[in-house]
């Protein structure tokens, strides 16, 4: 079978506008597979130049394929039915590895039509390191890599205030623009740049804060039978979902240029990010944490399970409808829009998610995800949400590790390990009883940010719901909330 090629699978080529800082697959079915459409319905003509962040020796390039390659988007749409589209991707002009092409690299400066610089370097990406040198061919680090890109154009066009660039980060990270912008300034400084060149990095590019949201799932499993179905081999088939979620907090010449705002409502221009932030981490993160432990001890092992289960799927609606969202600064509406959305993304026949991987360091996603919503709707009602405080319970079960049926692994911080441990030993021996064990948990200041035993009455709630799981059983404990 031929393997993708420009030569054999003839197409629109577009003009070097984009740099890309990342070549996996998350870009690729997100940033890459938007402006490919873009390009094709909107004549954005913008292509892009993808440039390897890390020194390390790869047997296989994008180049391989001159840089074309497929998107599968798959799952429910709007209607809850079955989506399943493939698209050629011919935005993607070809692959630079800095570390063995550096002119090459150290070239894209010079380029009067570039404009734009997305990136996704992982959480830990964007980050100053010491060592770094302007000579360094090139800096280890993305941010001293792109100081050195802007050094270079701001000397290649003499400061031209119409050369700086539209930075947009992707990484998932608070603040990530206002972050990135910062550390290229902190290299500046660092190499004794002109305070020229400073000016224009601030006055002249743009460093956008953004959210992104995309379950992308990379090369699927039954590639051979999609190859046969295309017609043609490609290595770098990558697979995700129809959601996707793009919110930018920046000025409006990135979506004018790009034209992004005709992808509207996934794609939208904010003054502030924050709600959406507080959207998706208390929405789509939190229902997956207050799941988790809840569905697990009903006897379920993934998130399709749970959703087609009534009694765990009812327990996350309300638990988002009645005690989540009023605790939100967003427009009602929206928020109920994006609920739907997120079970209906629960609910993706093509994607297993595992519920004990889901579970990885779950008091910590606790803290961040569900103890503000928590609190804030024990501020507005005078009540203790009983779904949240059921979740905080059943976490509390699923930490034992056992039951009479099974045991299962717990991974986390082992402060938190060692509590458990001892706790539960302590519980079984009569040693101490479920109240004590709950406040144990809840006395942490230290990870909750305050002794959560004065708040009044949340003790008790959540004993109460520990007491019921235990005597009871999970799923008769879950079938008693009101």
């Amino acid at each position: 079978m031929q393997r993708l090629n420009r030569n054999d699978f003839l197409g629109a080529r577009y003009s070097d506008r984009v740099i890309q800082f990342g070549e996996g697959n998350f870009l690729r079915a997100f940033i890459d597979w938007q402006i490919d459409w873009l390009n094709e319905h909107h004549g954005t003509d913008a292509g892009i130049v993808v440039v390897r962040p890390r020194n390390r020796e790869v047997s296989d390039s994008l180049n391989q394929q001159e840089g074309l390659y497929t998107t599968l988007i798959r799952g429910l749409n709007e209607q809850g039915e079955q989506v399943s589209e493939t698209r050629l991707i011919r935005s993607l002009n070809r692959e630079i590895q800095p570390y063995k092409q550096y002119d090459d690299f150290l070239a894209l400066a010079e380029n009067a039509q570039m404009r734009f610089v997305f990136s996704n370097t992982t959480e830990a990406g964007i980050a100053f390191v010491e060592s770094d040198t302007l000579t360094d061919q090139p800096a280890s680090s993305f941010p001293g890599k792109l100081t050195q890109l802007l050094w270079a154009r701001f000397n290649h066009f003499s400061g031209a205030s119409d050369k700086g660039w539209l930075i947009v980060p992707c990484e998932l990270i608070d603040h990530n623009g206002d972050m990135l912008r910062e550390t290229v300034l902190r290299y500046a400084d660092h190499w004794q740049l002109s305070s020229e060149f400073k000016a224009w990095v601030s006055d002249h590019c743009a460093f956008y804060n953004t959210l992104v949201d995309r379950i992308v799932t990379g090369f699927p499993q039954e590639s051979a039978q999609i190859e046969a179905e295309l017609g043609y081999e490609d290595r770098y088939l990558v697979a995700g979902e129809v959601y996707y979620q793009f919110v930018i907090q920046g000025p409006a010449a990135l979506v004018d240029e790009l034209k992004l705002d005709v992808l509207a409502p996934q794609v939208r221009r904010v003054e502030d990010i924050a709600p959406y932030k507080a959207q998706k981490v208390a929405i789509l993160n939190g229902a997956h944490t207050a799941m988790v432990p809840v569905a697990y001890l009903a006897g379920l092992e993934s998130v399709g399970e749970a959703m087609d289960d009534a009694a765990i799927a009812g327990f996350v609606d309300r638990l988002l409808r009645d005690e989540v969202i009023p605790t939100l600064d967003l427009p009602s509406d929206e928020l109920h829009t994006f609920a739907d959305a997120v079970q209906r993304r629960f609910r993706n026949p093509f994607i297993r998610h595992a519920l004990l991987s889901i579970a990885l360091n779950s008091m910590t996603k606790f803290r961040t995800r569900l103890l503000t919503p928590l609190l804030t709707s024990h501020q507005q009602t005078g009540n203790w949400p009983p779904r949240l405080t059921f979740a905080f319970a059943a976490l509390i079960a699923f930490y034992r590790g056992e039951s009479e049926e099974k045991s299962w692994p717990l991974q986390d911080d082992t402060q938190w390990l060692q509590c458990f441990a001892e706790g539960w030993t302590a519980l079984k021996a009569d040693e101490i009883s479920p109240e004590q064990l709950v406040r144990n948990v809840l006395s942490n200041a230290q990870h909750w940010g305050e002794d959560l035993t004065l708040q009044p009455g949340l003790t008790a709630a959540v004993t109460q719901h520990l007491q019921n799981i235990i005597v009871h059983g999970t799923r008769e404990a879950l079938s008693q909330l009101r």
